[in-house]
């Protein structure tokens, strides 16, 4: 999971989930986090192939989380390398090659979910 730390990123992704083109609320002035949430065995699978893929290791940078995973139960498993970025940018190598680079915020990716809560209290924010 990665968040978004700048408040007008995350009010341009709101505007265009919303299909408005202006919000012009005082609640909007108040500093917000979004939150992206990856099934990443489910998105490896459908990116690879290969019916199910396990995380084996974890590090964590200041500016992105990389997850080293390995295909399950395969005569001989596949290897990839998905690094999470805090802006919500990805990058998805599998033996080598790069299978995905770009944004999971963009809305191109069924296994990326955003949630929106506030800052300050930690309240989930919903979205009509």
């Amino acid at each position: 999971m990665t968040d978004i730390i700048d408040q007008q990123d995350v009010i341009e992704l709101i505007k265009a989930e919303l299909g408005k083109a202006e919000l012009d609320r005082p609640e909007w002035d108040e500093p917000i986090i979004c939150r992206v949430e990856v099934d990443l065995p489910s998105w490896l699978s459908q990116l690879a192939g290969g019916k199910a893929w396990e995380v084996y290791s974890e590090d964590e940078e200041e500016s992105c989380v990389s997850f080293a995973m390995r295909e399950v139960s395969a005569k001989t498993p596949k290897l990839a390398e998905v690094t999470l970025y805090h802006n919500g940018y990805a990058v998805v190598d599998v033996e080598g090659k790069a299978l995905f680079d770009g944004s999971l915020t963009s809305g191109t990716s069924d296994w990326a979910h955003l949630t929106y809560y506030h800052a300050d209290t930690g309240e989930k924010i919903t979205l009509n």
